[in-house]
């Protein structure tokens, strides 16, 4: 490698490093980012200007204080939504990546695996506090817990009388991913019936072009009402249940893009 394309990487791996300390502690100032990074005034001006070229980052004034000295109001840099957007890009890209590789030299059954293993550490933390409420919340408080993890989740009734819940994701932060491995969408699946302690059913996914994921929820009389959060999949070794198959695309709350 040269000198002037060792130079480059540099350049490119730093500039990498301040949008990141911009994502994860933004807004923030051009000294705060200087002290971080151990860049001198002018080195972190010359990353900012280029980022702002890039669309990565943006200025936001900091608003005035009454007690604040005359000059100029402190300008503090956060990042844009195209810039959010390449990370989670890149994640992605890794991610695939890492799964195809797993896939390849251990097969599919390993995929499954790392799914259920990766959803594992989420249904630990989400137990305590959907077991704590009583029967007819229990969806509602997955949903808050989903959404405190960036799922923007919501609980509503079924489109029947009696016919159960729906719960709503409106984001999901791995779609791209588990558009190519379906077994994330089905490890999260099989958490929902064992942390609601009833059958549930996936009826529509951002993964595979749906508007929202929709998981239609089993009414609690189906497996009686004393059924625990903790008594483990009720239906069967996939943690689903059927459901009416004519249940129109409008009745499931599936919008698609």
């Amino acid at each position: 490698m040269s000198e002037q394309t060792r130079i480059g990487v540099t350049e490119r791996d730093t500039r990498a490093r301040v949008a990141r300390l911009v994502l994860e502690h933004g807004p923030i100032t051009a000294s705060a980012l200087g002290d971080r990074v151990g860049l001198t005034p002018a080195a972190i001006r010359r990353h900012l200007d280029a980022l702002l070229a890039e669309g990565m980052i943006e200025i936001r004034r900091a608003r005035p204080q009454p007690r604040r000295g005359r000059g100029r109001p402190a300008k503090f840099f956060a990042i844009t939504d195209a810039g959010r957007s390449a990370f989670v890009h890149a994640y992605d890209d890794l991610a695939g990546s890492a799964l195809r590789f797993l896939a390849e030299t251990a097969g599919e059954r390993a995929v499954t695996e790392f799914a259920r293993r990766q959803i594992a550490d989420l249904e630990r933390r989400y137990l305590p506090v959907v077991q704590a409420a009583p029967p007819h919340q229990r969806v509602r408080k997955l949903a808050e817990a989903l959404s405190g993890d960036g799922y923007a989740a919501a609980a509503a009734k079924g489109p029947r009388p009696g016919g159960g819940e729906q719960l709503c994701q409106h984001h999901c932060p791995v779609a791209h991913v588990a558009a190519e491995f379906p077994q994330l969408c089905e490890a999260e699946t099989e958490a929902f019936s064992r942390l609601l302690g009833t059958p549930v059913q996936r009826l529509a996914t951002i993964a595979h072009g749906d508007g929202i994921c929709t998981t239609h929820v089993s009414p609690r009389s189906l497996c009686g009402e004393d059924a625990g959060a903790a008594d483990g999949p009720a239906a069967g070794t996939d943690g689903s249940a059927s459901i009416d198959d004519d249940i129109s695309d409008e009745e499931s709350g599936r919008t698609s893009l």
